[in-house]
């Protein structure tokens, strides 16, 4: 008796029909309606099935977790490229600033060996640089040289008031600019840095001879002009 029962009441039940308002204005009072999270339809339960009591809601925990776990995935790619980009900027900064310390302290020890340099200079040019001593100095000047050491403030070579200094000045038609004819201390620059500029002799541009006078009055008939005493007028 108890089976027929509930195979009747399984055939008389019937799907409610739910009728659910989509549009997003109210049509009583114009406002934007606020969007409604659907509930999916509950099912009748079968006799023996185990499941909610009447009246309480089901909520499936898979959705949230996702959304949520989607959001911190991307909160946390977001900061692991900020952390990247910031330790990027971090190492081209360190590795500049070393660079910048390394040739300012290469430029300073050379600077301090310039005197030598000149003093080696003078010995050359004097015919005392011979010998061993010649050969040690050959080796000195290479490996500045090989550091980043350049030299400067040659004769003929067109004057740069930025590199050169001027303590001698003299005129001439032979050349066409100011060019340095006379060198009295060599320069030194060291990777693109000047450590000291070169005292140099400067020659400018002088135009050629002086234009020919002319008489102040043309001759008339083939006689000379008469110059008139202008103290006598």
């Amino acid at each position: 008796m108890t089976e027929r029962y509930d195979e009747t009441d399984r055939q008389e039940y019937q799907e409610p029909v739910v009728v659910r308002d989509r549009r997003k204005i109210d049509p009583e009072t114009g406002e934007l309606r606020q969007p409604v999270t659907e509930q999916p339809p509950e099912a009748p339960a079968e006799p023996g099935a185990s499941g909610p009591a009447a009246g309480e809601a089901t909520v499936d925990d898979a959705v949230a977790p996702v959304s949520d776990l989607e959001k911190q995935l991307e909160e946390r790619t977001a900061d692991l490229q900020r952390v990247q980009a910031e330790y990027a900027n971090y190492r081209r900064r360190v590795d500049r600033d070393r660079e910048a310390v390394v040739a300012s302290g290469k430029a300073s020890l050379v600077n301090d060996l310039l005197p030598l340099l000149d003093d080696l200079e003078r010995a050359e040019q004097h015919g005392d640089l011979t010998g061993a001593f010649k050969a040690v100095a050959d080796k000195l000047v290479g490996a500045l040289e090989r550091a980043g050491l350049e030299s400067f403030g040659k004769e003929g070579e067109p004057f740069d008031p930025s590199v050169h200094e001027a303590v001698q000045h003299d005129t001439s038609p032979a050349v066409t600019e100011p060019t340095v004819t006379m060198v009295l201390r060599r320069g030194y620059r060291f990777s693109d840095r000047v450590l000291r500029a070169a005292l140099v002799g400067v020659t400018d541009h002088e135009p050629g001879g002086a234009p020919s006078a002319e008489p102040i009055d043309p001759p008339v008939g083939g006689e000379l002009p008469v110059d008139v005493d202008e103290n006598a007028r």
